[in-house]
């Protein structure tokens, strides 16, 4: 999958050592990857199960 476009961005709660970075912005899928090696390639999710995964991180704070 092309990610040329991709923009990344990463939670501000996140500390300087260790974190994902998520982009949102293309058609259809959420690509996340570590900030550590970001070209260790990417884990790609549809739209409702990044939702179900975003909420159920929320809860669990």
């Amino acid at each position: 999958m092309d990610l040329t476009g991709a923009r990344w961005r990463k939670s501000t709660k996140s500390d300087t050592m260790s974190c994902v970075e998520v982009a949102d912005n293309l058609p259809g899928c959420i690509h996340v990857r570590d900030t550590k090696d970001r070209d260790g390639g990417t884990l790609t999710f549809g739209p409702a199960a990044w939702s179900s995964f975003v909420e159920m991180a929320r809860q669990t704070r």
